[in-house]
C-alpha cells in the first residue's frame, strides 16, 4: 500500500472529512454509547465463538472451522470502521489522510470481498455433508479446508489490491467531505472531478463477479441438498439437514442483499442517508447477529457454551 501514499504526495491530497453518522443524529452522545455497545457485543460474542470451536473436539469439523473463519473476518472489518468512526466522535475530529483511506478502503474490500467467497465455500460445505456423507471426510479434510479459507482470503485481496489503487488515483477537486462514515468506494469515487464512468462500469462488473460466482455455487448447492432432503426418508434426518441449513441461509440472505444494494443498484436509487444506513446493517449489525444466528440455533454450540460455563462455575 506504499504506492498509495505516493499517489496521495503526487497529487498534493489534502485530508478527507469523514461527515459520519453523529452529523444526522439529533443524539449524537446516545448514539455513540449504542454502537460502542453493539462494537463490544460483535467482538465478544465473535470471540467467543471462536473460542468455544478451538476448545471444544465436537466442534472440531469443516464447518465450524468455517463458522470461526467467518467470526474472524467480521471481527477484523467491524475493527476496521467503527473504532475510527468512535474515535473521532469523542475527540472531535473527522478528518482521514489518503493513506488511511486507502489502508481503509483496502482493508474493507479484502474483508467483504473474502466473506463472499467464504459464504460460498460454506455453502459447498453443507452439500458435501448432506448428499455425499460417506465420502465427506476425504473431500473436506483439513488440508482442503486450509485451502479453500486460504483461497477465500487470497480472492478477498485481490477486489481490494484491483480497486483500491485505481479509486485512490483519482485526483479529487470538487470536495474533500466524504458523506459516509468510512472510506467506501462509491462515497470516494463520487468525489473525483474526472470521468469514472467507465471505471463505475468495471467495477459493477467486478462487483457482478463477486457476488455472480458464489451466488451460483451457494443456488447450485441448496438446489441439490433440497433434492437430497426431498428423497429422505428420516425425519429426524430432515430436521437436522434444515437446522444446519437455515442458519447460513440467514446469514446469506442478510449479506448479500446489504451488497446487491450497495455495489449493483443503479445510482438512481442511492442516496447519501440511505447508503450509510444499509452500511450501518452489514458493517456493524451483521457482525453480531452472526454469533448470535450459529450459536442461538444450534444445539452443538449452545452445549459447547454451557459445558464451559459449568466447568468454569465448578472450578
Amino acid at each position: 500500500m506504499a504506492n498509495i501514499t505516493g499517489m496521495a504526495t503526487h497529487t498534493g491530497w489534502s485530508d478527507f472529512i469523514l461527515m459520519g453518522l453523529f452529523r444526522q443524529s439529533k443524539h449524537p452522545a446516545l448514539l455513540s454509547v449504542v454502537i460502542f455497545v453493539v462494537f463490544l457485543m460483535a467482538l465478544s460474542g465473535n470471540a467467543v465463538l471462536i473460542l468455544l470451536i478451538h476448545c471444544d473436539t465436537h466442534l472440531h469439523t469443516p464447518m465450524y472451522f468455517f463458522i470461526s473463519q467467518l467470526s474472524l473476518m467480521d471481527m477484523a472489518y467491524i475493527s476496521v470502521t467503527v473504532p475510527k468512526m468512535l474515535l473521532d466522535q469523542v475527540m472531535g475530529v473527522n478528518k482521514i489522510s489518503a493513506p488511511e483511506c486507502g489502508m481503509q478502503m483496502f482493508l474493507y474490500l479484502t474483508l467483504v470481498g473474502s466473506e463472499f467467497f467464504l459464504l460460498a465455500t460454506m455453502a459447498y460445505d453443507r452439500y458435501v455433508a448432506i448428499c455425499h456423507p460417506l465420502r465427506y471426510p476425504v473431500l473436506m479434510n483439513h488440508r482442503v479446508c486450509l485451502f479453500l479459507s486460504s483461497g477465500c482470503w487470497f480472492l478477498g485481496s485481490v477486489d481490494g489490491f484491483m480497486l483500491t489503487p485505481i479509486t485512490m488515483s483519482f485526483p479529487f477537486c470538487r470536495s474533500w467531505e466524504i458523506h459516509h462514515f468510512f472510506c467506501e468506494v462509491p462515497a470516494v469515487t463520487i468525489l473525483s472531478c474526472s470521468d469514472t464512468s467507465l471505471y463505475k462500469t468495471l467495477m459493477y462488473l467486478c462487483c457482478v463477479l463477486m457476488l455472480l460466482i458464489p451466488v451460483m455455487i451457494i443456488s447450485s448447492s441448496y438446489l441439490l441438498i433440497l433434492l437430497t432432503i426431498h428423497r429422505m426418508n428420516s425425519a429426524e434426518g430432515r430436521k437436522k439437514a434444515f437446522a444446519t441449513c437455515s442458519s447460513h441461509l440467514t446469514v446469506v440472505i442478510l449479506f448479500y442483499g446489504a451488497a446487491v444494494y450497495t455495489y449493483m443498484l443503479p445510482s438512481s436509487y442511492h442516496t447519501p442517508e440511505k447508503d450509510m444506513m444499509v452500511s450501518v446493517f452489514y458493517t456493524i449489525l451483521t457482525p453480531v447477529l452472526n454469533p448470535l444466528i450459529y450459536s442461538l440455533r444450534n444445539k452443538d454450540v449452545m452445549g459447547a457454551l454451557k459445558k464451559m460455563l459449568t466447568v468454569r462455575f465448578i472450578l
